[in-house]
C-alpha cells in the first residue's frame, strides 16, 4: 500500500519512500520542446507547484544520478530521457520567505547560500577580480544583521557564470513561489524596503546573466511593475486561463478517480462539489492539496490555510468601492459573475476593481468559467 503524500515537497522523497505518485513528468518534455528562456506559471496555493519544481530540478541536475528515481516514468519513454542529469541546476524556493522583514531577508539569503555551498568547488580557481567579487557577495550573504538584499543582487548570476565556466554548459534555474516575499512585504507594510533588492536579485539572474539556459518560475500572480521580467525577449506567462502546462498542476477527473479508488474512496457528487471548483485552461481541475488531505482524514471539508494573499483580499474588500461590494454580493447570491478581470498585474501594484477580481482568481477563490472578451490582457 502506498503512503499518502500529504505535504511532500521533494520529488526524490516521493519516489524513494513509497508514496502515491501521479506521473506529471511529461511536463519536462513540454518544457524542453517549448524552449522558452523564462516561463512563469501562476497557480493558487496547494497546486503541486513545489513538487513539480523539485521534479524539474532533480531531472536536470548534473550533480545527481537519478536513473532509478525516474525509472518507469513517462519522460523516460521519450527522446528527452537523454537529458537526465545533464545541466548545472539552481533550485531556490521563496515559499518560507514570510513574517517580518528580517525573516524574509534571512530566508532568501539562506536559499542562495544553500546553492553556493552545494557548488562550492566552482569557486576554487578564481581570478583576483572574481575572488574580490566572491568575497564581497559572500560577506553580504552571510550578514544577517543588515536586513537588506541590495548587496546580493548579483549572487545568483555570479554562481551561474561560474557554473557555466566549470561545466561548459548553460544553467537551468528554478524559482518556486517567487512572489511570496513581495506579497508578505506588502501586507506587513515594508514593501518599499525589500522590493528593490528582491527585484534586482531576480532580474539579474534572468536577464543580465549570459549563463542561463532556461528558467521556470512559479507563484500566485505576476509582479508586472517591477523590473523582474522587463526586457526579457522570450518570456512566457501561463496564468489560470492558459492551456499551456494546464495538465501538470492539479489533478484531472481520471487522476482524481484513480487516487480515491486506490485509497478506498469514490468520486461522488459531494467530492465534486467540494473540490472540483477550478477551470484551468480548457479543463476542470481538482485541488491536489485538498484531495490528499481528504484521503488522509476521510473528512469532506475545506483545507484552505490562511495566507498573506487571503489577508490582501480581506483588506482589498474593506477598501473597495460600493460598486465592487454590490457585485461581490451578487456573486455570493448567484454563484457567478460577468466582470472585467485583470490577471496581468498584481493587486498590490495597482489597486483597482479588475486587479482585485484577478487576485480572487489567482488565489483560487474564483475560477474563470468563460472568457467573454479578450482585450489588452483583460477578461
Amino acid at each position: 500500500m502506498k503512503k499518502i503524500p500529504t505535504g511532500i515537497k521533494s520529488f526524490r522523497k516521493l519516489r524513494e519512500e513509497n508514496y502515491y505518485f501521479v506521473d506529471k513528468t511529461r511536463m519536462i518534455k513540454d518544457f524542453l520542446e517549448r524552449g522558452s528562456e523564462v516561463t512563469l506559471v501562476t497557480r493558487p496555493r496547494k497546486f503541486e507547484k513545489t513538487i513539480n519544481m523539485s521534479m524539474l530540478s532533480e531531472f536536470f541536475d548534473i550533480t545527481k544520478d537519478y536513473k532509478e528515481i525516474f525509472k518507469g516514468t513517462k519522460i523516460m519513454d521519450t527522446p528527452y530521457a537523454s537529458e537526465l542529469n545533464q545541466y548545472p541546476t539552481i533550485f531556490i524556493s521563496f515559499a518560507d520567505a514570510k513574517r517580518d522583514k528580517a525573516s524574509i531577508v534571512s530566508t532568501i539569503k539562506d536559499q542562495v547560500l544553500k546553492e553556493w555551498d552545494r557548488y562550492v568547488y566552482v569557486f576554487d580557481d578564481l581570478s583576483k577580480y572574481e575572488q574580490n567579487k566572491h568575497d564581497f557577495l559572500e560577506s553580504r550573504l552571510m550578514n544577517y544583521s543588515n536586513g537588506n538584499l541590495e548587496g546580493i543582487v548579483d549572487s545568483i548570476s555570479f554562481l551561474m557564470d561560474k557554473l557555466k565556466d566549470y561545466y561548459h554548459k548553460e544553467v537551468m534555474v528554478f524559482i518556486d513561489e517567487y512572489d511570496t516575499p513581495f506579497i508578505e512585504a506588502h501586507t506587513k507594510g515594508f514593501y518599499e524596503e525589500v522590493r528593490g533588492g528582491l527585484s534586482g536579485l531576480l532580474h539579474n539572474s534572468l536577464k543580465t546573466s549570459n549563463s542561463l539556459k532556461y528558467a521556470f518560475i512559479t507563484g500566485i500572480q505576476r509582479v508586472a511593475k517591477e523590473n523582474i521580467f522587463s526586457d526579457l525577449n522570450n518570456l512566457v506567462v501561463c496564468d489560470v486561463t492558459d492551456q499551456r502546462y494546464a495538465a501538470y498542476f492539479g489533478f484531472d477527473s481520471d487522476e482524481t478517480k484513480e487516487l480515491l479508488e486506490y485509497f478506498g474512496l469514490e468520486l461522488n457528487n459531494k467530492v465534486k462539489e467540494m473540490y472540483d471548483g477550478y477551470h484551468i485552461g480548457n479543463g476542470d481541475i481538482y485541488n491536489p492539496g485538498s484531495l490528499l488531505n481528504y484521503v488522509d482524514t476521510k473528512e469532506l471539508t475545506s483545507y484552505w490555510v490562511n495566507t498573506s494573499a487571503n489577508t490582501m483580499i480581506k483588506d482589498g474588500i474593506k477598501k473597495s468601492s460600493r460598486d465592487f461590494k454590490e457585485r461581490y454580493k451578487e456573486l455570493i447570491e448567484d454563484g457567478y459573475l460577468d466582470t472585467e478581470v485583470n490577471l496581468q498585474i498584481s493587486f498590490y501594484e495597482v489597486e483597482s476593481t479588475p486587479t482585485l477580481w484577478g487576485l480572487f482568481v489567482n488565489a483560487g477563490y474564483l475560477t474563470v468559467d468563460q472568457v467573454i472578451d479578450l482585450m489588452d490582457g483583460y477578461y
